[in-house]
């Protein structure tokens, strides 16, 4: 119990302390206008109240995510809750808020165009392609995730496709309306569901389980794993949502078209991520708590995490309650699928220049997406959850190398997101020199040697394209000055 309340602690603490030092390491314009303001369109672009941004940017960046990963987390023991709460805190709530600002700053751009303006050019094909990958995967997991939960709750004749079907319906439906009436309206009462149902579970774990939940001890710094999986580099794709989060960096950018002023950004992107950390910390207490480690594996390799979400709500809440917590539980996949939907279609669109100003042209670009998303739900969970993490993991790669090359460039410090990124590049060479999704060498001395030399060449690479790069800087170039919404520009 001790570790749980502790681990909470430190990221509020942390969203105090080092998030406001992260902001003031940014340099916020409180008087600068924003994109929401000058690019106001009634669709992407709409001011909308700090409240609303919040609880959009929560709802969208967590998904199933800070839930079925600690779950599965919690299988290697509470050295897991080491990774929620450094991971959140210097790592996954870093990148939230850099992502979102610096797109704020460059008229709501999403991370492919980042990428290519400060990575350069050819970087902006690699990026939309496992930007357009890690979107349709997720899209894909959270129509199958929140339709296994409904199908737990639904009688019989209400078979597994037919729901899947009808959430594509509604996502459908959501994706093409303008963003203050599919969120806007929505989201505040799916937030206060989950928010209650977070806080009940929480409560409840601690009152009626509080002296049996596992603390961090020095004998439990092991791998309490049955199946013997090794921590690293496994734990960190499989807690990703919670800790840090590739997918993220395809959310941010979309609530930076409506934040109002730059002062929002650390509450909205910075503490929604400190948010999604306490989320993970209930979950995976409470996966630990309830069952040992065989029978919570079985119980994921039987039915997907959602068995586990299921039996841990009737459990701690009983049959009332504890079907509302799961309710709470489906909003989220609901609220971070549609988003996924959502920025799909505007990375596709903004790839391929097609302009979303008539509903033709933007039904062009979704209906495609549907159709693959909808084929996709007959491959197996499982499989899908394993490509999404790897590319989730490559994702936030990108999204952090290119915070780090604007802090760089700007003579900030940029080792606020060049550490957790070169970390996490290792890691994810590690994980595909060594899965069956990639070369499948396994975990062995050369896969972390051949790790090591590639992640080193890659981040000379990296160093030495970002000095050229500064060395050809002019007073009046880009790259040292944001741009100002294009509406503003000239006047």
């Amino acid at each position: 119990m001790l570790t749980l309340l502790g681990g909470i602690a430190l990221l509020i603490t942390g969203y105090l302390i080092y998030g406001r030092y992260i902001e003031k390491n940014f340099q916020i314009d409180p008087n600068r206008v924003t994109p929401a303001e000058a690019l106001r369109d009634g669709f992407d672009f709409v001011p909308m109240s700090k409240g609303k941004n919040a609880i959009i940017q929560l709802l969208n960046i967590a998904g199933t995510g800070p839930i079925f990963g600690p779950i599965m987390g919690a299988l290697y023991g509470p050295v897991a809750y080491i990774w929620i709460v450094i991971g959140c805190i210097f790592a996954g709530a870093v990148h939230d808020y850099m992502l979102g600002m610096i797109s704020l700053r460059n008229n709501g751009a999403h991370l492919p165009e980042l990428a290519s303006k400060y990575l350069g050019k050819p970087v902006k094909h690699v990026v939309n392609i496992f930007a357009m990958l890690l979107l349709i995967l997720v899209a894909t997991v959270f129509v199958t995730s929140p339709a296994n939960l409904i199908d737990n709750l639904t009688p019989d004749w209400l078979v597994l496709n037919v729901i899947i079907g009808l959430i594509f319906v509604y996502y459908l439906i959501s994706t093409i309306l303008p963003i203050d009436k599919a969120l806007g309206k929505v989201y505040p009462w799916f937030g206060a569901i989950l928010i209650i149902s977070t806080i009940a579970i929480g409560i409840s774990l601690l009152v009626g389980h509080g002296g049996s939940i596992p603390n961090l001890t020095p004998s439990a710094l092991s791998n309490w794993h049955p199946k013997g999986t090794p921590i690293f580099p496994i734990l960190f794709f499989t807690i990703s949502c919670g800790a840090l989060s590739g997918f993220h960096a395809t959310q941010s950018p979309m609530v930076s078209r409506t934040v109002t002023n730059e002062r929002e950004g650390r509450f909205t992107f910075y503490g929604m991520m400190i948010a999604e950390g306490v989320i993970a910390m209930i979950w995976a207490a409470a996966s630990m708590t309830l069952f040992d480690g065989q029978t919570l594996s079985s119980m994921i390799d039987a039915g997907t995490p959602s068995m586990v979400v299921n039996k841990v709500s009737y459990m701690l809440l009983g049959s009332f309650f504890g079907t509302l917590a799961i309710v709470g539980v489906i909003v989220l996949p609901l609220s971070s699928g549609l988003s996924a939907f959502r920025s799909l279609r505007t990375i596709v669109a903004d790839y391929l220049n097609i302009k979303q100003d008539t509903m033709k042209k933007i039904l062009m670009v979704t209906i495609p997406l549907y159709l693959i998303s909808i084929a996709l739900t007959q491959v197996d969970f499982n499989l899908l959850w394993r490509y999404f993490n790897w590319a989730n993991q490559v994702t936030a790669v990108i999204a952090l190398l290119v915070s780090t090359r604007y802090l760089f460039l700007k003579g900030r410090n940029y080792f606020v997101t060049f550490i957790p990124g070169v970390f996490m590049l290792y890691a994810c060479v590690v994980y595909i020199l060594a899965e069956p999704i990639g070369f499948r060498l396994g975990l062995g001395t050369l896969t972390y040697v051949l790790a090591t030399v590639l992640t080193a060449a890659m981040v000379v690479l990296f160093w030495k394209t970002g000095k050229t790069q500064k060395a050809n800087l002019t007073p009046d170039s880009p790259l040292l000055n944001d741009h100002l919404p294009i509406e503003v520009e000239g006047k």
